[in-house]
């Protein structure tokens, strides 16, 4: 039986918060990937208000609320490995979502999708600011893997971050300021950095033992660095992955979504 966070909404808005912090148009990625949902949803004669939803990486289940505040009958699913994370999502969504244990750099993730999802396939799978954890070779494998859980006409979307190959000086400007930007916010207090959210979330009574599982998990001194290649590597690899089109849905700065479509 899970054992739900008494206050999941303060930890939901301590996430926001520091994640906001780091990405200040991060609601403007989840509304155009959302939009895509809407999209392949009306075609597939829902109207858009029950589309079966695969929150992948999805971490405190930030894009499943947005999702579930605009289509109140989405069947949603969330995967994730994080133990913290995945506390506060199954505390925040109870049975409104799936919550799902797996780890994405094993090709056997898809065995624990519920079977129901599996065989009629998700109209969307959605990702932002997770999959640069993985090597370039894991992604690649990846998009081909997320193709295959989609029905014909699925959406897949990921958010992350994509400079801009044509934009190589401008893009590290833009990255230096928005990082200067970010430490006022820590050093003024108006935000949490992301060492010490985790700090803090390893402090709480009911998190700390998630946090210990999380540790060993995710060693910090096995932590990998960051794989950020451009928007059309992404795009390339998603057609080399067996989707019909792709191409950038958003783009905000040094930041961009690519899209999918089985």
């Amino acid at each position: 039986m899970t054992a739900y966070l008494s206050n999941p909404s303060i930890w939901q808005e301590s996430w926001d918060r520091q994640q906001e912090a780091f990405l200040p148009d991060r609601e403007h990625r989840f509304e155009a990937m959302l939009d895509a949902v809407a999209a392949v949803s009306d075609v597939s004669g829902t109207g858009g208000a029950a589309p079966r939803l695969l929150d992948l990486a999805g971490g405190t289940g930030s894009i499943s609320l947005r999702a579930l505040a605009r289509f109140p009958l989405a069947r949603v699913t969330v995967l994730d490995q994080d133990p913290v994370l995945l506390t506060i999502a199954a505390s925040s969504l109870r049975d409104r979502a799936t919550i799902v244990d797996a780890d994405l750099s094993d090709p056997a993730w898809r065995s624990k999708l519920p079977h129901d999802a599996v065989r009629d396939g998700f109209d969307a799978v959605l990702t932002a600011t997770a999959l640069h954890w993985l090597p370039a070779e894991r992604v690649g494998a990846l998009y081909a893997e997320i193709r295959e859980v989609l029905r014909p006409g699925g959406v897949f979307a990921n958010a992350d971050h994509m400079p801009e190959e044509g934009l190589p000086e401008l893009s590290v400007k833009l990255r230096d300021h928005a990082r200067a930007q970010r430490e006022a916010r820590y050093a003024s207090g108006a935000s949490t950095s992301w060492p010490d959210w985790w700090a803090r979330a390893a402090a709480d009574e009911q998190l700390a033992p998630k946090a210990v599982e999380r540790e060993r998990i995710y060693p910090a001194r096995e932590h990998g660095e960051e794989w950020t290649p451009p928007a059309s590597w992404h795009v390339e690899a998603l057609l080399a992955g067996g989707f019909r089109e792709a191409g950038v849905i958003w783009r905000g700065g040094t930041d961009a979504a690519v899209a999918g479509v089985r």
